[in-house]
């Protein structure tokens, strides 16, 4: 019997080996069969942190540098060139680890008005700029450098927490996450003070301007006509740092992803007016021990601790691609430090299920969606990857 187990197990040993050169670009997670692999292997980004397609059916894809460079290329595996969209290096500050060009949105009508906005960090003052760009009238791979309107700006007193994502709702409005401004523990209290942008989720009108402002506030914001000096971009509040933000396409509801600060990562389902408790709550626990009135706050759907080595949360999309039939309906989103990757299931709000795909070894900056809505990962191996089955 024991003979027997020898050969058993050598010739397993033989079968590993054999398979090791075929699966070596693969992370195998507790999901049976359900892989990570590079989705376009012959191609490289430099922190790449946002991830877009246009909208447009072109087939094209979108990767944003965090250094200030826009890439494009076709959505083939095994393409192996990309050509520069758009780049702004000279305009971006990004010496800080949270600076720099960090989101990118295409006008809904992108395809008949060559509309695009981007976020990043500048210096001299330090600030957020939001800008809306042309694509080139004589090149449709390129955008026009020189063609930069400057929408919206606000300070950030620090170099992190700065937020990042821009993206259209399904009602065609322009929703941008902004951070707290930095520091630890919100020092100012950005998070419930309404009268600033900052630690917000904001909803502005880009088709409509407004006096001297390039944008218009929607009529239903929730600030809209007050009196007390708060800011009418704001569509909600209490946030610390909202980390990657999506619309699910089956819903139309808001997924935030905020960033902890010692103890607990947060998923919230955002509406209009709510106040999602920074720095009053961390998660669901009170971080504020002398100050922890929890009326009127929009606590999380989801958290998660620290305990095994997760630091910091990346927001992802709710699936609903083809390609992986299992992960239909479920949230994935990651921690870019631990590396791990989970889906979410919140059919039953009473009783959610929240299950660990994998753990990457290396960090997660983002997610994206192409076209067909199939899921891709941005990660600082510099390396684009997607879900696949064996």
């Amino acid at each position: 019997m024991k003979k027997q187990l020898n050969i058993f197990l050598v010739l397993l040993l033989l079968i590993s080996s054999a398979c090791t050169k075929e699966t070596e670009d693969k992370i195998t997670g507790s999901a049976s069969n359900l892989t990570l692999v590079p989705a376009f292997p012959e191609l490289t980004f430099t922190r790449p942190v946002d991830f877009q397609h246009a909208g447009d059916k072109s087939n094209k894809l979108y990767v944003v540098e965090q250094r200030g460079v826009i890439s494009v290329f076709e959505n083939e595996e095994k393409t192996g060139s990309k050509k520069t969209f758009l780049t702004i290096e000279d305009r971006v500050e990004d010496s800080d680890n949270e600076e720099g060009l960090l989101g990118l949105a295409f006008h809904p009508d992108f395809e008949s008005n060559g509309y695009f906005y981007v976020n990043y960090t500048a210096s001299n003052p330090d600030r957020s700029v939001i800008s809306r760009f042309n694509l080139s009238s004589t090149n449709p791979n390129e955008a026009d450098p020189n063609s930069e309107l400057v929408l919206l700006e606000y300070e950030q007193p620090y170099g992190n927490h700065n937020g990042g994502q821009i993206a259209f709702g399904p009602d065609y409005y322009l929703y941008i996450g902004v951070g707290d401004g930095g520091k630890s523990g919100d020092p100012h209290g950005h998070g419930q003070n309404r009268s600033t942008l900052l630690g917000n989720i904001l909803r502005i009108d880009v088709d409509q301007e407004n006096g001297d402002k390039h944008y218009s506030i929607p009529e239903d914001n929730p600030f809209v006509g007050n009196t007390e000096g708060f800011k009418e971009e704001i569509y909600a509040y209490g946030m610390r740092n909202p980390w990657r933000f999506s619309f699910d396409s089956a819903t139309d509801q808001l997924w935030v992803a905020d960033v902890g600060q010692n103890s607990y990562e947060e998923i919230d389902i955002v509406k209009n007016g709510g106040n999602y408790g920074w720095n009053t709550m961390e998660g669901f626990h009170c971080f504020r021990a002398d100050e922890c009135d929890q009326e009127n706050l929009e606590l999380p759907i989801w958290e998660y601790d620290r305990d095994e080595g997760d630091i910091s949360i990346t927001g992802g999309f709710v699936y609903h691609g083809e390609a992986i039939s299992r992960l239909q309906g479920l949230y994935i989103y990651a921690d870019y430090v631990s590396g791990r990757i989970w889906s979410l299931d919140f059919s039953d709000p009473e009783n959610p299920v929240n299950t660990e795909l994998f753990k990457a070894d290396f960090p997660i900056s983002s997610f994206g969606m192409d076209q067909h809505q199939e899921l891709y990962i941005c990660a600082f191996d510099d390396k684009i990857y997607k879900f696949e089955l064996e």
